[in-house]
């Protein structure tokens, strides 16, 4: 059988994460993947490689996801098959610091109140990690959580991204009843 590897560059600050308490979390994603991690806690770089190459997918993307902020129990979601992980670059909107941190704020909101309705309305996770937002759902629901970062980065407003949200919602639930 033919062994395949990856190479991932996660930040340092995220490592001890992927790692775990006593490599729990690290044991259980080469368990559930049927791969096997090797993690250079000084670098930052973690390398994957196992002979199945959908496992080695699966636990490339949980790695990516811890390493862009996810709890380790929200980005173990990626074992089911649905689920998918999707990064929005801020660095495609803006380049400078300061205007990054505004367009981080108005994803994020007063609280986290803006994080969290678009987590609600679309059923996603999201990290707002360094210079990425990071979403985790089901392909339809991060599509729409996707829409909804990018266009409040692009200057629309809160009201008018929560309208939309709630109209594909009831879209979804809709259609959701017809197939029944």
């Amino acid at each position: 059988m033919v062994e395949y590897s990856y190479e991932l560059k996660v930040p340092r600050n995220r490592v001890a994460v992927i790692i775990g308490k006593e490599g729990s979390i690290k044991k259980e994603i080469e368990e559930s993947t049927k791969t096997k991690l090797n993690i250079d806690s000084k670098e930052g770089d973690v390398f994957v490689s196992g002979e199945d190459a959908l496992g080695l997918y699966t636990a490339k993307e949980i790695i990516k996801a811890i390493g862009r902020g996810f709890n380790p129990n929200i980005a173990k979601l990626l074992l089911k098959p649905d689920y998918l992980f999707e990064v929005v670059d801020l660095s495609e909107f803006v380049k400078s610091k300061d205007a990054m941190l505004r367009l981080k704020g108005r994803v994020i909101g007063r609280e986290g109140k803006s994080r969290r309705l678009i987590e609600e309305l679309t059923e996603c996770n999201i990290s707002v990690f360094g210079k990425t937002i990071s979403i985790i759902g089901l392909p339809e629901s991060a599509a729409n959580a996707r829409q909804a970062v990018e266009s409040l980065l692009r200057g629309s407003t809160h009201a008018n991204v929560y309208k939309w949200l709630e109209k594909r919602r009831r879209d979804l639930k809709r259609r959701a009843v017809m197939e029944m």
